[in-house]
């Protein structure tokens, strides 16, 4: 049995995942704004979930739920940082507001719980950190700049985070998927004022994504692969969910070391090294 804090539990993978913990007789600390959104995990599952209404944004509020759900239960195995939406707009459209809003929720509030589940992990010398990142956070596409702001910020963190706690016995892992059935660009989306300087980029925006997406992964079946991950003695810092990002970052990466190595004289010529300055001319 293992005991889950996981936020953003009332849509989307969070819901999922939660109910499949709990289905597999796993107790769960679940998240939502509004805590009338898991009543019926409550009544199924009884005293196996603790429903906490939680805005990862406030800082002083995660430190209190995750102390609460880990009084409650006695320790905490897996952390989840699940809550998040994309924000839709070209960088030129997008507010300040909006900006900050997306860094807010989708990197400051992971770091507030991850914060605050640390201490506990650490004194229990285990638990693993699961960071909801997307291969949003390794590559980039135009229309979401602030969404794959926060994803990349996330992901170097993270990663500089894995090598803190190892000493701890504490295992973290990057949970990166591509297109899944999810309301991440419905009702859970956000939307900048359209520029009408972007409309044809934007339209063929749309058409790119709708290529992408034309197979989107089940929800449903991630759990099963989340189950995977935590239940590895070794999992790995970084993992894709879905068929779709293993081919998209490798054409990704590719690019960047063919363009790297193309204008490796100049990096070269900039550390001064003297037949690199030669080979420019």
């Amino acid at each position: 049995m293992k005991t889950w804090f996981i936020t953003g539990a009332s849509r989307g993978f969070g819901r999922t995942w939660t109910q499949a913990a709990l289905e597999r007789g796993d107790r769960v600390a679940a998240t939502a704004r509004t805590l009338s959104t898991l009543d019926d995990l409550v009544e199924r599952h009884g005293d196996a979930v603790l429903p906490l209404e939680l805005d990862v944004t406030d800082r002083d509020a995660a430190l209190a739920a995750v102390d609460r759900a880990h009084a409650h239960f006695g320790r905490l195995d897996v952390v989840v940082n699940n809550a998040g939406y994309g924000q839709f707009g070209m960088v030129e459209e997008l507010t300040e507001r909006e900006l900050r809003d997306q860094l807010e929720t989708n990197l400051f509030g992971a770091v507030w719980v991850t914060q605050a589940a640390l201490p506990h992990l650490r004194a229990q010398g285990s638990g693993h950190v699961v960071q909801v990142s997307s291969i949003g956070g390794i590559s980039a596409f135009p229309n979401i700049g602030a969404y794959h702001a926060s994803k990349w910020a996330l992901e170097g963190l993270t990663q500089s985070l894995a090598q803190e706690v190892a000493a701890f016995g504490i295992h973290v892992t990057l949970v990166e998927p591509g297109g899944f059935a999810t309301d991440w660009a419905g009702p859970s989306a956000r939307h900048a004022v359209h520029h009408p300087a972007y409309d044809e980029v934007r339209e063929a925006t749309s058409f790119a994504r709708l290529q992408r997406t034309v197979s989107v992964g089940d929800p449903e079946a991630s759990a099963a692969a989340l189950f995977a991950v935590v239940d590895a003695p070794n999992p790995p810092l970084r993992v894709f969910f879905g068929e779709a990002p293993l081919a998209l970052a490798t054409y990704d990466y590719e690019q960047r070391l063919a363009t790297w190595r193309e204008w490796d004289h100049v990096a070269r010529l900039a550390h001064g090294t003297p037949a690199a300055a030669t080979e420019a001319r």
